[in-house]
């Protein structure tokens, strides 16, 4: 199936892109299955089924099931309404969303644009390559512009965070020989 514009601000406003001021590119999205839009007087549902992949603005989104929903303004009588702005994004299915060395899997996410978050669930993972961090939990609320994330985890479903390695901080294991004539470590001198 040959691709489909979407919303330019798919990637923009959900994904936490880069800059709001350039006009952000066009996203485009691929699936192996069926894409339907459905519009109304006010917003349009599209999803996409099957190996689909979303492309914009330096982000990446794999699935097996997409649901994008946008506010617009649709003609009586119109096939496609003129897509305004992004509401919600509904990711299901093998998901797994790349921006720069940035790398998010689970089994579903969601964004709200309009309170710049995303919600990872179903076994979320979220790895940093270039700063050796990875983060896990049952519920995971990453807020957009904020460096903000919440980890949510539970008695029988643990939060775990994996972070660079701490410089030693403590003294070194060996001690050094005493000088010959000084009184043992274990008393005071006199």
């Amino acid at each position: 199936m040959r691709p489909l514009p979407l919303l330019a601000a798919v990637a923009a406003l959900a994904l936490g892109a880069a800059a709001r001021a350039a006009e952000p590119p066009t996203t485009t999205v691929e699936c192996a299955g069926i894409a339907e839009s459905v519009s109304s007087d006010t917003e349009s549902t599209t999803t996409f089924h099957d190996q689909v992949v979303a492309t914009g603005n330096d982000i990446t989104l794999y699935c097996d099931y997409l649901k994008v929903i946008a506010t617009g303004i649709s003609e009586k009588g119109s096939t496609l309404g003129k897509h305004d702005q992004f509401k919600y994004l509904l990711a299901t299915g093998n998901v797994r969303i790349i921006q720069g060395d940035r790398v998010a899997t689970c089994g579903r996410a969601e964004v709200f644009p309009g309170e710049d978050r995303i919600v990872l669930t179903e076994n979320p993972i979220v790895r940093i390559e270039s700063e050796h961090y990875e983060a896990t939990g049952p519920r995971m609320i990453l807020y957009r512009g904020q460096r903000r994330a919440v980890i949510e985890g539970t008695p029988s479903q643990r939060t775990h965070i994996s972070l660079p390695g701490i410089k030693d901080l403590g003294f070194p294991s060996e001690k050094p020989a005493a000088p010959e004539g000084a009184p043992p470590q274990s008393q005071p001198a006199k």
